[in-house]
C-alpha cells in the first residue's frame, strides 16, 4: 500500500468542513462540481464536522458530499478522506469534550466507520484518519483500532492527525513490530504563521518514512488572504477569533506575501498554498472554499512557481 491509496489529481485536497454549512445546497454542489472539473480528486472531511454549528450534530459534511458523490457519479474518481475521534455527546468547542478516549475503542471506531460509510454514500474510504491523539492511551490501543478498520475492507489507507514526533514515531514503531497497518499520511496544522505542529523533527520523520503530510489551516483561517490587517478587520467575522493569534507576528509574512504578489502577479492565498508545496513531505495542502471565486482563488497556486528566493524569503518572514 502506498500513497497513491489516497492522492490523486490536483495537488490539492479540498476541505469539507464548510461544506452542509456555509457551502450548501446548490452553491456548494457547485463548488464540488468546479473542483471537480479542475482535475481535483481529493476531498477531505471528518464525522465531526460541523457539530460547531447550533442545530448541527455532526456528519453535515459528509452527507453533503456523499450526495454529490452518488448524484453525480464519480465516487471511483476521487479519493475520500475523513477522520473520527472528535463526534461525541458533546459539542467539540465545549471545555472538555475533546477528551473522551473511549472513542477509540476497537468498536466505536468500526460503528463511527460504517456511520461515516452510510453518510458518504460509499462502501470504502481511501483514508481514514485518528483525527486527535490521546495521550493517555497506550499507543498501541489506538494503532490496533485503526487497524482493525482497515482489516474490515472499508478502508484504503490510515492517516494520524493532530500527532506530535513522539507518539506517531511510536505508533510507527508499534505497527512495524506487531505486523500492524501503519500511518501513512499526518494531518496537522501548518502555515506561514503557525509552523511549530509540524517542526523539522516530524519533517524528518514523515520524509524518511515516506509519510504524507497534508496541512490543515494552510490559510490560517483566512488571516493568509491579507484581509486581516487592521484591529477593525477582525471584528465581527467568523472566523476572526482565530486570525487574532497572527495579529502580532503575522504581519511581516504579509509583507513578504505583499512584495511577492507584486513580482508575480498571484494572489496571496496562492503564495501561501505555493510555499506550502515546496516544504519537506508535503504532497498536497487542504483549503477549503464556500463559493467558485474562491475555489478559483485556490487553484491558482497550482500553476505558480514560486522561485528559491521567494521560498527562502517567505520561510525567513517568521
Amino acid at each position: 500500500m502506498s500513497t497513491q491509496d489516497f492522492i490523486a489529481g490536483l495537488p490539492l485536497v479540498l476541505g469539507g468542513n464548510v461544506f452542509g454549512w456555509t457551502a450548501d445546497g446548490d452553491d456548494g454542489l457547485a463548488v464540488l462540481d468546479a473542483f471537480y472539473e479542475a482535475g481535483g480528486r481529493m476531498i477531505d472531511t471528518a464525522d465531526v464536522y460541523s457539530a460547531w454549528v447550533d442545530g448541527h450534530h455532526g456528519g453535515e459534511s459528509e452527507a453533503f458530499i456523499g450526495k454529490w458523490l452518488t448524484s453525480r457519479g464519480v465516487r471511483s474518481e476521487m479519493r475520500i478522506h475523513t477522520k473520527t475521534g472528535m463526534l461525541s455527546a458533546k459539542k467539540p468547542t465545549d471545555p472538555g469534550s475533546m477528551g473522551d478516549p473511549d472513542l477509540y475503542r476497537p468498536e466505536e471506531v468500526l460503528a463511527h466507520l460504517d456511520a461515516s460509510l452510510n453518510r458518504l454514500q460509499t462502501d470504502y474510504i481511501d483514508l481514514y484518519y485518528a483525527h486527535r491523539d490521546f495521550e493517555g492511551l497506550e499507543i498501541g490501543a489506538i494503532v490496533d483500532a485503526f487497524n482493525d478498520a482497515a482489516d474490515t475492507g472499508k478502508v484504503r489507507a490510515l492517516g494520524a492527525s493532530n500527532f506530535d514526533p513522539k507518539r506517531l514515531s511510536a505508533a510507527l514503531e508499534y505497527a512495524d513490530a506487531n505486523g500492524k497497518k501503519p500511518f501513512l499520511a499526518l494531518q496537522n496544522e501548518y502555515n506561514l504563521v503557525a509552523r511549530d505542529s509540524y517542526g523539522s523533527d516530524l519533517q524528518e520523520l514523515v520524509t524518511a518514512r515516506d509519510i504524507a503530510m497534508l496541512p490543515f489551516f494552510s490559510l490560517a483561517a483566512g488571516y493568509l488572504t491579507g484581509k486581516y490587517r487592521k484591529p477593525e478587520d477582525f471584528e465581527n467575522k467568523e472566523r476572526a477569533y482565530r486570525t487574532k493569534d497572527y495579529a502580532e507576528s503575522g504581519p511581516p509574512v504579509l509583507a513578504v506575501m505583499d512584495e511577492i504578489a507584486t513580482e508575480t502577479g498571484a494572489t496571496l492565498p496562492a503564495i501561501a498554498l505555493a510555499w506550502l508545496a515546496r516544504q519537506p513531505g508535503i504532497p498536497a495542502p487542504i483549503a477549503s472554499a464556500r463559493n467558485g471565486e474562491q475555489l478559483a482563488t485556490l487553484l491558482e497556486f497550482t500553476k505558480l512557481e514560486l522561485s528559491d528566493d521567494q521560498v527562502d524569503r517567505l520561510t525567513k518572514a517568521l
